[in-house]
């Protein structure tokens, strides 16, 4: 069983990790929110089991979700379509009862199984945060589920995949911090979820993927443009102990108690801020005015030679299509016609999943 700590690309990883650690006969159980932000999802925040139509149920606190479930609109999921095309079963983590109600889904699902292993996976190491890291921009998924497996009965190996690559805390300040190395991607260990990595739209999965296919140097991410590092140390997974993780992170801590989102929320605020799920909601309503017209060939490469030539002049050499899509001003519903469009038009820039800067003419 693995815990996709974040949800989203950690779950993308987490595949990557079963087929790497332990084979292909048996799929693991992957646990994860249907939290996909606005890219994805209009609505703030996670989904609840009550925002999808089809889900199995697991166990009375516990669902599936099947390749044909749906989200209610206008709620958008990416979970469905990793369904059908991983053949692990993807159980859906709900984190409405804060911590503690968490808390009972795992041990429920551990009782149900009876699993072998029960993995931890969080890709770039922000689960480590402190709350006070200044690049620190999505803490609460990561310290909800720190804060529940801390509380089980079950041991629970924490790992920490691609340090730094989700833009959060650099990888040097996590170096202190990680255990031993229990694997280093390679490319072949790719395959697995090559054919989502074509359309989901994690960035930090996305870079952890191309690290591992050799891809060196450095990569923008996110609307803000932050540059990350794609190096040696990019494509490997460390074991961190859970208790060391749980002292380092205050929000965890503060979270173990919590019975509901709204009391996590409250603590992300008082100890990190703020809460990434107000972002949201103030980036929604900001989002909701906006009209979505067709994508202009001539005027989407003539803003992207613009936007290369601002990067090249930072040192960067790679950008994912979630970057690409909000730095040439699109909705996030046309990601998918936008890379489309890019490696229609210009194939010899596609290292994937990422795109490559040009170099200048």
């Amino acid at each position: 069983m693995i815990l996709a700590a974040g949800g989203g690309g950690d779950a993308v990883a987490a595949a990557m990790l079963d087929a790497a650690l332990y084979g292909a006969e048996d799929p693991a159980v992957i646990l994860s929110y249907a939290w996909d932000r606005l890219i994805v999802d209009p609505l703030p925040g996670p989904r609840s089991p009550a925002d999808f139509n089809g889900l199995r149920q697991l166990t009375p606190s516990v669902y599936a979700v099947p390749a044909d479930a749906e989200p209610v609109a206008p709620a958008g999921s990416t979970l469905p379509r990793l369904a059908a095309e991983l053949p692990h079963t993807l159980a859906l983590i709900d984190p409405r009862g804060g911590a503690v109600g968490l808390a009972q889904q795992l041990e429920e699902l551990i009782a149900e199984l009876s699993p072998e292993s029960v993995d931890l996976l969080d890709v770039g190491g922000d689960i480590l945060a402190r709350g006070d890291e200044p690049t620190l921009k999505s803490p609460l998924a990561d310290a909800l589920t720190l804060a529940a497996c801390a509380q089980l009965k079950a041991p629970v190996r924490l790992l920490i995949a691609g340090p730094g690559l989700d833009g959060e805390i650099p990888a040097g300040d996590l170096q202190d911090s990680l255990g031993r190395t229990v694997h280093t991607f390679t490319a072949n260990q790719v395959t697995p979820v090559g054919t989502v990595l074509e359309w989901h739209p994690s960035e930090a999965t996305a870079m952890l993927a191309a690290a591992a296919r050799g891809v060196r140097g450095l990569c923008e991410i996110r609307d803000a443009g932050l540059p990350v590092p794609l190096t040696d140390e990019s494509p490997t997974v460390h074991e961190v102990d859970i208790d060391d993780a749980l002292h380092r992170n205050r929000l965890a801590r503060a979270l173990v108690s919590t019975s509901t989102l709204e009391e996590a929320e409250q603590h992300s605020r008082e100890i990190c801020g703020y809460s990434e799920i107000d972002y949201e909601r103030n980036k929604a309503l900001w989002l909701s005015g906006r009209d979505q017209a067709e994508l202009n060939p001539t005027t989407v490469l003539t803003e992207l030679t613009r936007f290369e030539a601002g990067a090249r002049s930072h040192g960067i050499t790679h950008t994912t299509f979630r970057r690409l899509t909000e730095a040439l001003d699109l909705p996030g519903a046309q990601r998918e016609e936008l890379r489309a469009l890019l490696i229609a038009k210009r194939p010899g820039q596609y290292t994937a999943p990422l795109w490559s800067i040009a170099a200048s003419s």
